[in-house]
């Protein structure tokens, strides 16, 4: 799918535009890529100018919505195939998205590429092969090319995750220059695809998977034997869990996670909120 290259606006940025013009100025400098980076629009009384092309100020927009461009007017970055999917901005610049309004943030208190790149840490990425399962918006991705890894083999299973990652300025572009080649993203699910990778081909492994009520295959036993299977001896593997509310769940999931790995062959450790493995 092509990257996206047009303004992005959220209602504060929309808003700035407005009010900038309104007090008389002929030049507004923000960011119109969720806070990659900055630039100037040009502003005239009934309409913007950015890039060697023109906008209207666009009617008011809604909170927590990411709009781009479609040619016509500017329209919110979500789908509905069976469920609502949509790019929701954070106060990081780097946005997360929502199903069917469930947020798929990690955490509330720190941004997700700030959060991706502590995880990727654990793996000691620089130089090696690594599996990332579930690539959703390519946040581990990015940590691992900024990180000096080798190659990543990334997956993702949702169509519309990944048409959601072509409007997203802070998702990593395996066809960009600055990936070198080294991201190899597939529209496939991990837990069939991962069938088709030879034995001891990965030096280092991030699982972060949906939660297990959506996707419980990929907590599986039959799972973690086929990451060990892939997963070179002495490789690393971080694995994000969330902290479900044992209390109303009834489950500890990290441990439970942790036991299927040792039982893999790994040997397992909860770490930030989730579990890192080492292969035996």
């Amino acid at each position: 799918m092509p990257h996206y290259h047009g303004p992005l606006l959220t209602r504060p940025v929309a808003e700035a535009l407005v009010a900038a013009r309104d007090a008389g100025a002929d030049t507004w400098t923000g960011s119109l890529d969720l806070d990659r980076s900055r630039s100037n629009a040009h502003l005239q009384a009934d309409a913007w100018q950015w890039q060697d092309a023109r906008y209207p100020y666009p009617a008011k927009l809604k909170d927590r919505t990411i709009y781009y461009w479609d040619s016509e007017a500017f329209a919110p970055v979500s789908r509905f195939s069976g469920s609502l999917i949509k790019l929701v901005p954070t106060e990081w610049g780097a946005p997360t998205f929502e199903i069917d309004g469930i947020k798929m943030l990690p955490t509330s208190k720190a941004s997700p590429v700030e959060d991706a790149r502590r995880k990727v840490a654990l793996v000691e990425p620089r130089g090696k092969v690594v599996l990332d399962t579930c690539g959703g918006l390519g946040y581990f991705a990015a940590g691992c090319l900024e990180a000096g890894a080798a190659r990543i083999h990334s997956f993702e299973k949702n169509i519309d995750v990944l048409w959601l990652r072509t409007f997203n300025p802070w998702s990593p572009d395996p066809d960009a220059p600055a990936s070198g080649g080294r991201l190899q993203l597939a529209h496939a699910d991990v837990s069939v695809a991962i069938a088709q990778l030879a034995d001891a081909s990965v030096d280092a492994l991030l699982h972060d998977p949906p939660r297990f009520g959506i996707a419980g295959e990929l907590y599986s036993q039959a799972f973690y034997d086929q990451l060990a299977r892939v997963l070179r001896r002495g490789g690393r593997l971080f694995h994000y869990t969330g902290s479900p509310n044992k209390l109303t769940s009834g489950r500890d999931v990290p441990r439970e996670v942790a036991k299927r790995l040792e039982k893999a062959g790994f040997k397992a450790q909860l770490a930030l909120d989730g579990v890192l493995a080492t292969r035996r």
